[in-house]
């Protein structure tokens, strides 16, 4: 017991005399001196105020403690109660403040929260006495006040943010509005990371999409005038992909829309207010910006003409992607369609601004727009010929289509272009105030199309309706025609090097009809069909249409040969002369077949269906033949013929095709398919020959001839080759 009570003796000794001395003294103690607006001491050499209000100190968030909480170790009894007092640590009690606080990192390293520049310190921004706490409403840390107390320090950025569009919804006290520390309590500010910009970039993507892509009471407010895809596009975006990719220089939302003066893209001090969008890209692309503000569109939008566009309305928004992405409208096969064809084929534009009012259209209807179209990935956009951002009107030397410099831009695509390139016009439609010699052509063949396929429909129309009448009345016996024998020799109508010459053609033609046409209509619905079997479907049908024009100029030159130089080519060529019977035999056929006259004319072995189906096969090949020839070498006869001259072949290639092809579906598939005389076909150009029936009905002079010359056809002439 007495050790016990020895130790205790000791140890309390032992306290007494290495214990710091501690007084006990209350708030109201202090109070009694220092709640007067007159106590002033001296401080390293400064007579300061040591005045603390009791009712203010009473109001704030520290009420409660007493002034010993803070200030330790003072004697109350001493003048001054300390010397070297120590400053107030704040962080003895707020432990959290370094991850509340990480937009003042700096005081944070060695914080004691009493250091004396303000901004740089807890005390600076709180105060010393009369702390508020930051929940209060009527604290200065609350709305629009949190800005303003801010701006003590951050003048700049507090006179940026007033005029910004979330500081309107912080004076609307929108729960959502973004206030200073909304945003700063995240690491956003260069000073987080002055070593590693991506990582900035990357919390301030991650900032700005975490209220307007993932806030539902933002996206409600935003979706009145933007919606929630239009913001996540930027994601997927050339900047977006490049800056998740760990590219620093990437723009993100800052970079374009600003950190503190974020604004509406209808203010004009907004960084993306129209005219202001060509600087606001400079800070990344200062080459190209200053190009386009040299062009006729930079020019125009300077001059305040809003109809012309800027970076945005050609690459977009948010949804920025790489010129090679095919999902981009600047992509080589969208920008003419997609970019130019807007505002250049918009009638409220080319009537204000006097703009050539079917510039797209021609294009379209050109071999290049329609190339472009069908998928082409090498033939000329719009880009090609006027530029990117360098777009100049014609007038400008300095513009790629000035006419003297026709000849370089041409030359880009056309190696060894001249002078003959630059003669007529680019642009060209059918129209003869435009152009009055495709004009003029065009309009004939219009003429000849209508008066030559319409007569041909017409013909077969009647003739269809008296045959068709007269088959059936032989079928519900209402005609009885003389009874006659046939005999079952069968009759040469082709021989075997003839009907090789006829399928070639037939084969080639047709391919020559689809592969074209597939050029002339892209968009068609069978066009798509085949396009969807493969997508280099439009380099084959180029590859494909050329092999058919040489197969058809192929057999056209061995039939030449053939007539020229075998026994029955040269009788064939003789049997195909038109007569002045065979007009007697229309006109003959047509009292026919309208009842006029009862009697059937007898036609010979070659009938005017026929020579008229074969001179026109003649004529149009050596006119497809010769224009197909110009426009598959332009290079070569652009340079001969000028530019307008390639249009005039391709104008007359266009139409003598639409001549052909319906000339022989609306004569030619006519007799030899629906002739109801021979239908369902007529197998002479499969098997060459034909029966003594068909021989009297269809060729009764060649039969009778045959006959009196007692010659039999039941075998090809194999020496007549």
């Amino acid at each position: 017991m007495k050790i016990v009570k020895s130790a205790f003796i000791i140890l309390i000794s032992v306290l007494a005399l290495t214990a710091y001395p501690t007084y006990s003294q209350s708030k109201d103690d202090c109070l009694i001196c220092h709640d007067d607006p007159t106590f002033t001491g001296e401080i390293n050499g400064k007579e300061v105020s040591l005045d603390v209000s009791a009712e203010k100190f009473n109001e704030s968030t520290h009420a409660k403690l007493e002034c010993v909480a803070c200030h330790k170790g003072y004697d109350p009894e001493s003048i001054p109660h300390r010397e070297n007092a120590p400053k107030v640590n704040c962080l003895n009690c707020h432990e959290k403040a370094k991850q509340k606080h990480l937009f003042h990192p700096q005081i944070l390293k060695e914080a004691t929260g009493t250091e004396i520049t303000p901004g740089l310190s807890c005390t600076g921004c709180h105060g010393v006495h009369y702390i508020q706490s930051p929940k209060s409403k009527d604290s200065k840390w609350s709305g629009v006040k949190l800005v303003e107390s801010c701006g003590t320090c951050h003048t700049s950025e507090e006179n940026k943010f007033i005029h910004s569009e979330h500081y309107n919804a912080v004076k609307q006290n929108l729960p959502f509005a973004p206030t200073c520390l909304s945003c700063h309590k995240n690491p956003v500010a260069r000073i987080h990371s002055p070593g590693d910009s991506l990582k900035v970039k990357l919390a301030q993507e991650n900032l700005c999409l975490s209220c307007h892509l993932a806030n539902p009471e933002v996206q409600k407010e935003a979706t009145k005038e933007l919606s929630v895809l239009f913001v996540e596009s930027y994601e997927k975006s050339v900047h977006g992909s490049a800056l998740n990719g760990g590219n620093p220089k990437a723009a993100n939302c800052v970079d374009c829309h600003t950190s503190h003066s974020v604004k509406k893209s209808i203010d004009p001090t907004s960084t993306i207010y129209k005219s202001n969008i060509p600087f606001t890209c400079a800070k990344c692309h200062p080459k190209i910006s200053e190009t386009y503000q040299q062009s006729i569109h930079g020019t125009a939008v300077k001059d305040g003409n809003f109809d012309a566009p800027v970076c945005t309305d050609c690459h977009g928004e948010h949804n920025i992607l790489k010129t090679t992405n095919p999902k981009s409208p600047v992509a080589f096969q969208n920008v003419s369609r997609e970019v130019c064809s807007p505002c250049h084929n918009s009638v409220r534009l080319t009537e204000k601004f006097g703009i050539q009012p079917n510039s797209y259209s021609t294009f379209s209807d050109s071999y290049h727009g329609l190339a472009l179209s069908g998928g082409s990935v090498q033939v000329a956009n719009c880009v090609s010929c006027h530029g990117t951002h360098n777009i100049k009107p014609a007038s400008d030397p300095t513009s790629t289509i000035y006419k003297g410099n026709l000849i370089k831009t041409c030359g880009k695509c056309h190696p060894g272009a001249n002078k003959n390139f630059t003669i007529g016009k680019i642009h060209v439609d059918l129209q003869e105030k435009n152009e009055p010699i495709i004009g003029f052509i065009s309009s004939l063949y219009i003429v000849m199309i209508f008066s030559i396929i319409g007569f041909m429909l017409l013909h077969n129309i009647i003739d269809f309706y008296r045959k068709a009448k007269i088959k059936n009345m032989r079928l519900r016996g209402l005609i009885r025609d003389e009874e006659k024998h046939y005999g079952h020799s069968l009759y040469l109508r082709m021989n075997v090097s003839e009907r090789i010459q006829h399928i070639t053609m037939a084969v080639s033609f047709i391919l020559l009809v689809i592969t074209g046409f597939m050029l002339r209509f892209p968009h068609t619905w069978w066009v798509s069909h085949i396009e969807s079997l493969s997508s280099d479907a439009f380099e084959y049908r180029s590859l494909i249409h050329r092999i058919a024009a040489v197969f058809m100029v192929s057999v056209s030159l061995y039939h030449i040969y053939y007539v020229s130089f075998t026994k029955r080519g040269r009788q064939l060529i003789k049997d195909l002369v038109p007569k002045f019977k065979d007009l007697r035999d229309a006109m003959a056929v047509a009292r026919f077949n309208l009842g006029i006259s009862k009697e059937k004319p007898k036609l010979d072995r070659f009938s005017y269906v026929e020579k008229a189906e074969y001179w026109a096969l003649v004529w149009g090949t050596v006119i497809m033949t010769a224009t197909g020839i110009i426009m598959w070498f332009e290079n070569i006869f652009i340079g001969i013929f000028t530019k307008l001259g390639w249009d005039i072949a391709n104008t007359i290639h266009f139409y003598e095709a639409w001549l052909a092809f319906l000339a022989i579906v609306v004569w030619h598939f006519y007799f030899v398919i629906f002739n109801p005389d021979v239908y369902p076909m007529s197998l002479a150009w499969l098997k060459g020959t034909i029966t003594e029936e068909e021989m009297a009905e269809e060729h009764p002079l060649e039969l009778d001839r045959i006959k009196k010359e007692g010659r039999t056809e039941d075998k090809d002439e194999s020496e007549d080759r």
